[in-house]
């Protein structure tokens, strides 16, 4: 089975990465530079490194990376910085999102394609009455207009949502939603949730980027994981 990993060289998709590699799988990552990718990801035979900016590639270059792939993941986010949550691409994620599944689409798979993306706990599954209160309401529709990262996270969930929907016969996804990012150096026991269950805003839970990367692997390696949680958008919280 192959993967495509966006994202690669991250905090998070470098960790994704590795647990694929433990679990045999073949990953093929997409990296701005092969010789900073080196640094950052582990040297295995069956890791093959695409050097690219997603933003230049071509609608034909996003058909060849995703063809013979079983499973996408995308780790993409903005850079922590003045530059990296206000200045282009503001859109990164989403457009990163419908370019990949439009890619899939062209590419005419027997069976469907797993994509799995990651997220946020600050983004509601609408489809779901997850609860809200007035307050956070409030807070994330001010984080909506102002901070463009957040309402990037959005759009790429709602795609997958609404254009692809539950029964499309070429493509099935999840969207892992963690609440705040924590580092920790081994994977650690936490619980999934169908919603949240407390407030990303007010109450926020710690999600460690190894338990991250280690639920999405599961999810694509493991069928039983991925009849469970695909068409949803779990809450991913390190246990207490």
């Amino acid at each position: 089975m192959t993967t495509l990993v966006m994202g690669a060289t991250g905090a998070t998709g470098r960790l994704l990465v590795e647990q694929l590699l433990l679990r045999g799988q073949q990953v093929r990552a997409i990296v701005r530079s092969r010789s900073k990718a080196r640094a950052a990801l582990t040297d295995h035979p069956h890791l093959s490194l695409v050097e690219a900016e997603v933003c230049d590639a071509s609608d034909r270059d996003i058909a060849d990376w995703v063809h013979g792939c079983e499973a996408v993941a995308s780790c993409l986010g903005h850079n922590l910085t003045l530059k990296g949550i206000f200045g282009p691409p503001r859109r990164l994620v989403t457009q990163a999102t419908q370019r990949l599944c439009r890619g899939v689409m062209e590419n005419g798979s027997n069976s469907p394609t797993k994509f799995v993306l990651m997220n946020t706990a600050g983004n509601s599954n609408r489809d779901l009455d997850e609860p809200i209160s007035f307050a956070e309401r409030c807070v994330l529709g001010l984080l909506r207009r102002t901070i463009p990262p957040h309402r990037d996270n959005e759009l790429a969930a709602d795609h997958l949502r609404t254009a692809i929907g539950q029964i499309n016969p070429m493509l099935q996804w999840v969207v892992v939603r963690p609440d705040t990012l924590i580092n920790e150096t081994e994977v650690s026991q936490y619980d999934l949730h169908q919603s949240p269950t407390r407030s990303a805003i007010f109450n926020a839970g710690k999600s460690s980027r190894i338990n991250v990367a280690h639920f999405m692997a599961e999810l694509i390696c493991d069928e039983s994981t991925w009849s469970r949680w695909k068409g949803q958008m779990p809450i991913l919280y390190n246990a207490p």
